[in-house]
């Protein structure tokens, strides 16, 4: 196990002493792979620097936004010239309504509105939708995560079309209990809880390519199925790209499979790139549905910082440099380190799959095809936070758990590519050792 930067140990001390966990949000804390977390204090390009001073390749890149690495120096400059403007007016400002605008042009969706939060983005399309269709039944999928909503923290029932169990305490059953999980990729679970209770169905929510249990693609159809499904019940298809958008392709992870079918969804979400690293999300959809939001309608959402002009800044000269030249040299940056994480884990005898979405991708530590959460909770994840550690020490900083995505970003040049190369072989024989040890 490796052993903590003195720094970073301190700092994680004097955090437990203050914050539950030491960490302010749960996968920080390296729970999932064991040691101490390191704390970081620059970052530039596609590195980081540590508290101890220390270099790492980042294939995090903040789990997702700095899809043109930290600090770019055009994103900078933009932001800093709004900080100087100042911070926060609780009005209308020029900027929300360009980024709504660049949205807008790259989506399906009709129009915006800005809030802070992933977690806040879904829990207003979802209200948004219970009061458009009149209904009040949720439908989810199993290992799907669209943030930290009560009525979406929730554990599959007793039967497919059965409603679901909170997930977590202090979530009451009252707030799950009109929420049903169904296990991902499954068209007959679908049609079969449609079945049963479609007429009172306000929505059904989907990653647009799931990333929260590993990249999971949708079976080839599977998103115009259910949109279809949606249609026909008059329920709401609710496509979250808190994740995916403009990150695993220029349109998102809609842009993988919808854009080519002839759908679109009703209501989609959206965070991470679009922020350009600042806190920053949305949701968006069709213009009679976005309708219904207050002052222009009754379903009431509202927000200080929403829209804030800073953050608005930011994404908005994020998505401006985010041309085609940046996403193919994402795609070809992703598909080394892929193929070269495959080759030497091959090589070393561990068994693996490793999935993909556009430029995002994860290494499940498992034999055969993950397709739903199920098989990705059958991964070996004790191997993997053996290949994690060994990395680390490399000065090669992974997701800190086996059920996240890979970043790259357009800052990951021939340097910090070979940086990762040349790590992979040594972790994959500590995944195999690990993985000999548990036999």
């Amino acid at each position: 196990m490796t052993s903590p930067n003195p720094a970073s140990a301190d700092l994680f001390a004097r955090g437990q002493a203050v914050t539950p966990g030491g960490v302010n949000s749960p996968v920080r804390a390296f729970n999932a792979v064991g040691g101490t977390p390191r704390f970081i204090r620059s970052a530039a390009g596609a590195w980081l620097t540590d508290v101890d001073g220390r270099e790492y390749v980042d294939l995090v890149c903040s789990w997702g936004p700095m899809l043109l690495g930290h600090a770019h120096p055009e994103v900078m400059g933009q932001v800093q010239a709004a900080v100087a403007r100042g911070t926060s007016f609780g009005t209308p400002t020029e900027p929300e309504v360009e980024l709504a605008e660049e949205i807008v042009r790259r989506t399906p969706v009709e129009r915006v509105r800005f809030v802070s939060s992933g977690t806040e983005a879904t829990m207003s399309a979802i209200r948004l939708a219970r009061g458009f269709t009149g209904r009040d039944v949720l439908v989810k999928f199993a290992g799907c995560y669209h943030g930290h909503v009560d009525a979406l923290l929730a554990e599959a029932g007793s039967g497919v079309a059965t409603f679901a169990l909170p997930g977590t305490p202090g979530v009451p059953t009252s707030a799950t209990d009109l929420t049903l999980v169904l296990p991902y990729n499954d068209r007959a679970a679908v049609t079969a809880a449609f079945a049963e209770h479609g007429p009172r169905i306000a929505a059904l929510i989907t990653e647009a390519t799931p990333g929260n249990m590993g990249v999971v693609p949708p079976e080839p159809g599977f998103n115009e199925f259910l949109a279809a499904t949606c249609r026909e019940a008059g329920a709401l298809f609710i496509s979250d790209e808190v994740m995916t958008g403009f990150r695993a392709t220029a349109q998102g992870g809609w842009g993988l499979d919808g854009a080519h079918e002839g759908w679109t969804p009703d209501l989609m979400t959206f965070g991470k790139v679009m922020g350009g690293g600042f806190p920053a999300a949305a949701f968006g959809g069709r213009a009679d549905v976005m309708s219904h939001l207050a002052p222009e309608g009754p379903v009431y959402q509202a927000g200080t910082l929403s829209g804030n002009p800073v953050a608005t800044t930011a994404g908005l000269a994020t998505l401006r440099l985010a041309t085609d030249e940046v996403y193919a040299s994402l795609d070809a940056t992703a598909t080394t380190i892929k193929e070269a994480a495959s080759a030497a884990l091959a090589d070393a005898g561990v068994a693996h799959r490793v999935q993909s979405a556009g430029t995002m991708f994860s290494v499940f530590f498992a034999d055969g095809p993950v397709r739903d959460f199920a098989g990705a909770s059958r991964q070996d994840t004790a191997a993997y936070a053996a290949f994690f550690h060994a990395m680390l020490d490399a000065g090669v900083y992974l997701p800190p758990s086996a059920y996240e995505c890979w970043f790259v970003s357009a800052a990951h040049d021939d340097r910090a590519v070979q940086h990762v190369l040349d790590a992979l072989p040594i972790a994959a024989k500590a995944a195999a050792a690990a993985q000999e040890r548990t036999r």
